[in-house]
């Protein structure tokens, strides 16, 4: 690349948070495990159809409906709307995957300013940072609840990089999902593609800049300016 990007901005959810720990609260309410991903699919299918037909709900609305509708016809072992809650509530209880705090450390002390975009809520991030020590680290937590639309719409981009202050090129979007990657590549923003499952990206969606395995060696890389 011909410069180093000044602001670093994040993905939240399965970038940052891990969320494997989300199959144990569907068992918890009696519910099979799969559902897990199947519903956390679904939300982000329904919140890209919102946006795209220009609306802009929020988050836990979109996931508490669908999932209220997913547990219905389950023999749970609790009341619907407890079973809901329960799920829910796993958002403020999740920890950070194993490389943010030392990725996240090292990409402060290199000078980065550090954000967030997520299409979750931000007190869901605050919480999530506090508990992991890092949230000093972080000069804002955004969310698409305050932008135009969700990711990967181009307005959400635009938000950050109008809330940041900066130009389209001097920012960075990490995260783990190809199509955020596309999205903001499509914005005009750098890219830093997240791959922890080792996995192969879409050739449909516009290639990353970076492709790393971890936050402490897109520190390493963006260190030396490749």
């Amino acid at each position: 690349m011909d410069s180093t990007p000044s602001v670093i901005v994040f993905d939240v959810n399965e970038t940052l948070s891990d969320m494997s720990a989300l199959a144990r609260y569907f068992t918890e309410t009696g519910a099979p495990a799969y559902l897990a991903q199947l519903w956390f699919a679904g939300l982000l299918r329904d919140g890209f159809a919102l946006a795209a037909s220009g609306d802009n709900a929020g988050f836990a609305d979109i996931g508490a409906e669908s999932l209220r509708g997913l547990l219905r016809p389950l023999p749970l072992n609790r009341e619907l709307d407890q079973a809901v809650g329960h799920i829910m509530g796993a958002f403020s209880a999740l920890t950070v995957h194993p490389d943010v705090a030392g990725g996240v450390r090292q990409l402060k002390a290199a000078g980065f300013r550090l954000v967030t975009l997520s299409n979750g809520s931000p007190e869901v991030a605050d919480k999530l940072f506090r508990a992991a020590g890092i949230r000093e680290d972080f000069e804002a937590l955004l969310s698409v609840q305050d932008a135009p639309a969700w990711k990967p719409a181009k307005a959400a981009y635009e938000h950050a990089v109008h809330t940041c202050g900066t130009e389209t090129a001097g920012m960075l979007l990490v995260a783990v999902h190809p199509w955020d990657i596309h999205g903001a590549s499509r914005a005009g923003l750098r890219t830093a593609w997240l791959n922890r499952a080792q996995a192969q990206y879409p050739g449909y969606f516009q290639a990353p800049d970076y492709i790393v395995d971890s936050l402490e060696d897109l520190a390493a890389v963006l260190a030396g300016g490749a």
